[in-house]
């Protein structure tokens, strides 16, 4: 199974793995598949509605890395208990508007969250990659 031959907590690049395969392994292991194909953006702002749009975010959601943490972890986590998650950042921006430090600042959302479930032994995997 491709999701024993990954960390069970843990934000990488996407690499030689598919997106579909992801998604297959996701299915298979009963956890949630989160898609985002973050191609159109070009700002951080783009890349936060996209985001919070493609992983259903409650409409009260700030728009800030605070609040994608939070809707990733605390909003989740309370409401029950969560069988791992597969995380897909497809095509990250990468140019002058969304710099490698916005870039870094958005990955690190994702690896404190992985750091929180996996305090909770919730597997959390994401999987990203740059346009």
């Amino acid at each position: 199974m491709l999701l024993q031959t990954v960390r069970p907590n843990i934000v990488q690049a996407i690499r030689a793995y598919r997106v579909e395969d992801l998604m297959q392994a996701a299915q298979d292991a009963g956890q949630h598949f989160l898609y985002a194909d973050l191609s159109p953006a070009e700002t951080k702002q783009d890349v936060l509605e996209l985001i919070a749009s493609n992983f259903l975010f409650p409409a009260h959601f700030g728009k800030n890395m605070e609040a994608l943490y939070d809707c990733m972890t605390n909003l989740v986590n309370k409401s029950g208990t969560q069988p791992g998650f597969v995380v897909v950042l497809d095509q990250l921006p990468d140019h002058a508007k969304f710099d490698r430090e916005a870039r870094e600042q958005l990955l690190d959302v994702f690896r404190e969250a992985a750091d929180f479930w996996a305090e909770r032994k919730v597997s959390f995997r994401c999987f990203y990659s740059f346009q």
